[in-house]
């Protein structure tokens, strides 16, 4: 039978009363930026008040006392969701609903920054380098979160860590409150920690909860699609809320739906296969990501995600004003932006039919190779080339990007072992997301040397081609429970010899579709 609401928390009055907290700190905040409103909301003259700082105060302590709350006892077992044969169909279906609401949430944060920029840089007249920091300082966040998030996803279970980020997604949201410009890039920073470690805990809850013949598809789906709808959510709040009340209420808007998201708790359970591997003494250390016989899979999937944070987050910033000031016309920033939210969506339905009908490992060289092809052409033709060649090359270029990001996280997911499955994701995350760090002042430094945009394509394009290479020969063939013998759990022999170099006993669990292990190469 499904467990109560209730049961899913371990202290649910210490984890409401800290919700409830954070939310008060919250509202003061809101109240004192609509007090800002006779002088247009621009609050960069004011100071913190002492309302604010205890606001502050209470937010932290609400999130520290609702995280304390989430995290199950030692020696306790998170509660599953289980029940007769009709009854877990309803729950996929929430669960899916649930975890897909959650990564939508996830990505409008970062979608958010590209629309608060202009306002935030005319309010405290910053420089283009001074706006600069904002991006750099929340990628930076995202890479660490990525990190920590990923490794306590396997120490204390996907679903806690899951609603630890969204209580962080909570606290942040006064973000649009901070007088000063200092004090937003702490909250962002703040912010993208929360975000980093959203996505690849999804991927590894996921992979353990739904059945092998589906899960794939619908996980490289569910990754295209909510990065497409968090940015169309994301514009289309800006649209209508910045003429209206400035870009600090983007941040404010978005705390109902974090709201929503804690209270679709209740349909993200705790996977069985966590649980069930809570009941062993082991601890597998982050290290045996590179450990034999980890470290070919750890290299593969770094190389790949290293590749499109260096396209996406490097070549691809530069390329709207490359184009403006080549004199290309109809090829502004915006519209770059709407072709690549609109290609998401056939090439994200693409790239999960040919992942689940034909080959994993093809379909991410497929994709690696349309990027490169695509850099190769615009270092060819130049930005002052051929119009409709230029236009069609850099739709090919999206579509290439679109799909390789949809790509890694579940194939991240997949291929690694359950104890260290949040770890792998988590890392892989922070290895795309450091291509925000250092990408950008790679191609800027291009740029300077007067090489232009044709040097740089054909240096973002080499990693990309080396990525796809090691993939297509080293890269590892996910096995789902169906394909082994008996449909059988993995056996445990490579954990055993990951902990302390002997063998561990294999032992299978009944499978239920929401209950059991979906299975990885191992």
């Amino acid at each position: 039978m499904h467990a109560r609401a209730d049961a899913l928390i371990p202290r649910p009055v210490l984890f409401w009363t800290g919700v409830l907290l954070t939310c008060a700190g919250v509202i003061e905040h809101l109240w004192m930026y609509a007090d800002s409103a006779s002088t247009g909301f621009d609050m960069s003259m004011m100071r913190m008040s002492p309302a604010m700082w205890a606001a502050m105060i209470v937010i932290v302590v609400g999130v520290a006392i609702s995280a304390c709350a989430v995290v199950q006892p030692g020696g306790t077992r998170p509660a599953v969701v289980s029940g007769p044969p009709q009854t877990p169909t309803v729950s996929r279906h929430r669960l899916i609903a649930s975890l897909t609401f959650a990564l939508l949430v996830d990505q409008m944060k970062p979608a958010t920054l590209a629309f608060i920029s202009p306002g935030m840089r005319a309010e405290y007249h910053l420089s283009t380098t001074g706006i600069s920091w904002l991006p750099t300082v929340a990628l930076t966040g995202t890479v660490l979160g990525s990190l920590v998030w990923g490794r306590a996803a396997d120490r204390i279970g996907r679903r806690a860590t899951i609603l630890i980020a969204s209580l962080l997604f909570l606290g942040t949201t006064v973000c649009g409150a901070m007088p000063s410009f200092c004090g937003n890039l702490v909250m962002c920073a703040l912010m993208g920690m929360a975000a980093g470690g959203m996505l690849p805990v999804v991927y590894a809850l996921m992979t353990e909860s739904l059945p092998p013949g589906r899960r794939a598809g619908i996980m490289v789906l569910q990754a295209g699609l909510t990065t497409t709808g968090g940015y169309m959510a994301a514009s289309g709040l800006a649209a209508i809320l910045i003429p209206l009340a400035g870009w600090r209420v983007l941040w404010f808007a978005q705390l109902p739906l974090v709201l929503v998201l804690i209270a679709f708790n209740r349909w993200i359970p705790e996977s069985a296969a966590f649980t069930d591997r809570q009941s062993r003494p082991e601890r597998v250390p982050a290290s045996a990501l590179f450990k034999h016989p980890q470290t070919v899979k750890t290299l593969v999937v770094s190389a790949y995600a290293l590749a499109w944070g260096l396209v996406y987050w490097g070549f691809i910033t530069f390329l709207p004003s490359q184009l403006a000031s080549s004199g290309t016309d109809g090829m502004s920033a915006t519209t770059l932006l709407f072709i690549s939210s609109l290609l998401a969506v056939p090439t994200c339905a693409v790239a999960a039919w040919l992942y689940v009908r034909w080959s994993a490992r093809g379909t991410m060289v497929v994709y690696a190779a349309l990027t490169c092809t695509a850099l190769l052409v615009l270092a060819a033709v130049g930005m002052d080339g051929s119009r409709p060649v230029l236009l069609t090359t850099v739709m090919l270029l999206f579509a290439g990007t679109a799909g390789v990001i949809a790509l890694v996280g579940p194939y991240t997911a997949e291929i690694y072992p359950l104890p260290i499955r949040g770890t792998a994701g988590g890392w892989t995350a922070a290895v795309g997301k450091s291509g925000g760090a250092f990408g950008p002042p790679l191609i800027a430094m291009i740029l300077s040397a007067h090489a232009g945009m044709r040097t740089a394509a054909v240096f973002v394009a080499f990693p990309m081609a080396v990525a796809g290479i090691a993939v297509a020969v080293r890269g590892s063939t996910p096995q789902t429970v169906s394909q082994r013998p008996g449909g059988a759990e993995p056996l445990d022999t490579e954990l055993g010899d990951l902990v302390c170099g002997e063998a561990l006993p294999a032992r299978a669990t009944p499978a239920t579709p929401l209950q059991g292990e979906g299975g990885t190469a191992t």
